[in-house]
């Protein structure tokens, strides 16, 4: 029998070879292999037969191969197959009666494809670009085909364009496309079996090996592996959890989540919403609840610092602030000088929308540390957020005695001696940088507070490393750990809030300074660029500033440390030659389109001297119109600044767009965001772009974020340290997650009348050696 933890590479039919590409999809033992779940099942209990196809459909049909060929046309070859009704009740011919009977109808026909038969219905499926596919087929195979049924060129019959396809039964026999191992031991591990095949719900799996590993492959493996599986498989989630969830066994639950039993709606494997699913789901939610709520219980018990909140240091925040708070702002800040004055360490995320002035929050919560005596780090993910930072810090800070450094990768050695030494000595109070602050060499003098912007770009481990920085420790004292204060300005929908952020408490900053007014976004062709000038001028005649958006600085996208290059969509890069580019058009509005203003540039290679001199200007309306790159996306505020033109706007990312928007809107004048596209814009882009001129909503724009792009993309949980889920999706399973959170904080708080030690023992356990090499939950933090 085979258990959970058998090594895949010892079931039957899969070998050495087999496990090496297994193992490139996560794939090492027989649980990883019950965890690679269908991404889509076909109904083929009653299939539909080709009559009954009506165009406007998404359908699956099984039909018998009658002809293929693949024709040129001038832009692309094309590959055609024709597929007619299968013929029921007859016994399957073998190879070499096909081959007769294909030869011959060659012969008789010589201007019909082999194996054409018109007495049944026949639907044709084209696939652009099919080139791959000329020796795919041969008539009499049966094959399924799954994909949208349209009508046919000028009416005649019906067709799918780019179907999915699965060949179910080859009689002229296929090839061992890698070699003796895998031919002989897939047919050893899963003898094509008709009933897996037909008459029932079919699950169909991603392929794997450049499909080499096919979902058939796939299907008769996993088919095997249930029917070698132990029947007592090991459940770790309590009994009382499983009862007041009303969840089937594990043991169950692979099976049905694979093989589903016949009259299972659809719509629910589908949308992953059986009752399989839902129970693997909520095993996977509730154990990284369970390890996120032990943080979080270990956390509290370890020694923090507790800050003072005296009179003295009071005054010394109301000191710094430029502006009269909002309410929001007020109770944050309770919030996290209430976090702050406990000996337990404080973990917090701070997140609003953009302009909610988050920058002053954290700047205050420093001031807190500070006046105790204590070192301040904040940490953002790249120079020229650090650089915005560091202008805008020191701008607010040094005017009150306050001693502010920059610590970056791209200063010169001597640099980063001097300011290291500074540190070490606690000659500086606030430190600013790139990951730069968590090299072996950064050590600070007796460090109080941790802040780090935008931690979406960061791994779980590098904010580990920068709280672990050592300090000065008085003898017997155990070593207290900083503060740590999590930023980010792309809002947070609630999922991720208890997923990638589950080990923080959260404060939200959901109102904006007053005076704030709308802004009028429209999204237009740079064909119409004169026009969109034109009204640049207008704003800039009537006493207002603008700004002007460019991707890079010299045309050379892969130099840009500004731009994060929106990856995923399926058009590939612009060549630099097509970019426009920061420097040139700068000189290009300055000497032809706006000869009689003040037209500046800023970018992130300027100097940061040079940066604060040339905002400093714009502030001052010494400039009418600010050339820039996406320098400007944090920590800039121009209140007479009423309009921004983003120039390739269709090669931002979402968030981005909108942090650059947040830029305009901050004074009492209307103000216009223009977005202007170049060339063709892809469909991911088309959605990105609707959403701004849609809305303003920083938390509708993340979710929409999320959606396109993913977890894994916005939040950098492709990084080492953290999560990464087998069969839940945050998004769509948002119930279970919010039931998995308090289900987990129900057993921690045991044992009682409900669960036992053992219980939660056996919980603990399964946590430890199923989830920490996965993501570190029950050590870092």
């Amino acid at each position: 029998m085979l258990e959970l933890d058998t090594p895949i590479q010892f079931v039957k039919g899969v070998g050495p070879r087999i496990a090496a590409i297994l193992g490139a999809k996560g794939i090492t033992t027989v649980e990883d292999l019950l965890y690679y779940l269908p991404f889509r099942y076909e109904d083929r209990v009653n299939p539909r037969s080709i009559a009954e196809l009506r165009a406007g459909e998404m359908a699956s049909v099984i039909g018998e191969v009658r002809s293929s060929g693949l024709f040129r046309t001038r832009k692309m070859p094309i590959f055609e197959l024709n597929v007619g009704e299968r013929a029921l009740a007859q016994p399957a011919p073998d190879a070499a009666n096909l081959r007769a009977q294909a030869a011959a109808a060659e012969a008789e026909f010589p201007l019909l494809r082999a194996g054409s038969i018109r007495s049944r219905p026949t639907i044709k499926c084209l696939w652009f670009h099919g080139a791959y596919l000329k020796d795919r087929f041969k008539p009499g195979q049966l094959v399924a085909l799954y994909g949208k049924v349209e009508e046919g060129w000028k009416g005649r019959g019906l067709q799918i364009v780019q179907p999915q396809f699965e060949i179910l039964s080859d009689a002229l026999s296929e090839p061992d496309e890698l070699g003796p191992e895998l031919g002989t031991e897939q047919r050893n591990a899963a003898q094509p079996d008709q009933s897996l095949e037909i008459g029932r719900i079919v699950p169909v799996y991603e392929s794997a090996g450049s499909g080499k590993l096919t979902s058939r492959w796939f299907r008769h493996l996993v088919h095997s592996v249930l029917q070698q599986l132990t029947p007592e498989v090991a459940d770790a989630l309590p009994p009382s959890v499983l009862s007041r969830m009303q969840l089937m066994p594990r043991r169950e639950a692979f099976q049905r989540a694979h093989w589903p039993e016949p009259g299972t709606p659809m719509a629910a494997l589908q949308d992953a919403r059986s009752p399989a699913h839902r129970r693997l789901i909520f095993e996977e939610l509730f154990f990284l609840e369970l390890g996120l709520e032990l943080k979080r219980k270990r956390l509290r018990a370890q020694p923090g610092i507790a800050f003072e909140l005296t009179a003295g240091v009071r005054a010394a925040i109301k000191r710094i602030l430029p502006f009269h708070p909002t309410a929001a702002q007020k109770r944050v800040l309770g919030e996290i000088a209430a976090d702050m004055s406990r000996p337990s360490p404080m973990r917090r995320l701070l997140q609003g929308d953009v302009g909610s002035g988050k920058t002053i929050v954290a700047l205050q919560a420093a001031i807190i540390a500070i006046e105790n005596g204590y070192q301040v780090a904040l940490m953002a993910p790249t120079e020229i957020l650090a650089t915005q930072h560091y202008l805008s810090s020191r701008r607010i800070l040094e005017s009150a005695g306050y001693r502010v450094a920059l610590l970056t990768g791209s200063l010169e050695p001597e640099q980063k001696r001097a300011i290291r030494r500074h540190i070490a000595r606690n000659d500086v109070q606030l430190v600013i940088g790139t990951h730069a602050l968590i090299e072996e060499k950064v050590e600070f003098a007796k460090p109080g507070l941790v802040i780090v912007d935008e931690q979406h770009r960061f791994g779980v481990m590098q904010r580990f490393r920068l709280m672990k920085k050592p300090g000065h420790v008085d003898a017997g004292d155990s070593p207290a750990e900083p503060d740590v204060l999590v930023m980010t300005a792309t809002p947070i929908p609630r999922t991720l809030a208890l997923t990638i952020y589950g080990d923080l408490d959260s404060s939200v900053l959901d109102e904006l300074p007053p005076g704030r007014t709308p802004i009028v976004t429209r999204r237009v062709s740079d064909e119409r660029a004169d026009e969109v000038w034109g009204f640049v001028r207008k704003q800039v005649a009537a006493g207002h500033q603008a700004y002007v958006v460019y991707p890079v600085i010299e045309g050379r996208d892969d130099e840009q440390p500004e731009l994060e290059f929106e990856v995923g969509d399926s058009e590939k890069k612009k060549p630099a030659a097509t970019l426009k580019a920061a420097e040139q058009m700068h000189e290009k509005l300055r000497t032809k389109i706006f000869p009689d203003l003040k037209v500046g540039l800023l970018h992130g290679r300027l100097a940061a001297d040079d940066k604060d001199a040339v905002m400093r200007r714009f502030q001052r309306g010494e400039i009418d119109v600010l050339v820039s790159t996406t320098v400007i996306e944090v920590g800039v505020d121009v209140s007479n600044a009423n309009i921004m033109v983003v120039e390739h706007a269709e090669r931002f990312g979402l968030a981005q767009l909108h942090q650059l928007r947040g830029r305009i809107g901050r004074g009492s004048a209307k103000s216009y965001c223009v977005l202007m596209t170049g060339g063709k814009v892809s469909e991911i882009a088309e959605r990105r772009l609707e959403a701004m001129v849609r809305t303003q909503n920083g938390f509708e724009i993340a979710e929409l974020d999320l959606e396109l792009r993913g977890p894994g993309e916005v939040f950098g949980t492709r990084q080492a340290g953290a999560v990464s889920f087998r069969v839940a999706n945050p998004l769509r399973d948002r119930e279970l997650l919010e039931l998995a959170k308090r289900e987990a904080a129900a057993v921690l708080a045991g044992p009682d009348k409900d669960v036992s030690k053992d219980e939660i023992t056996l919980a603990l356990r399964h946590l430890k050696s199923h989830w920490q090499r996965r993501y570190g939950l029950v050590e870092v933090g």
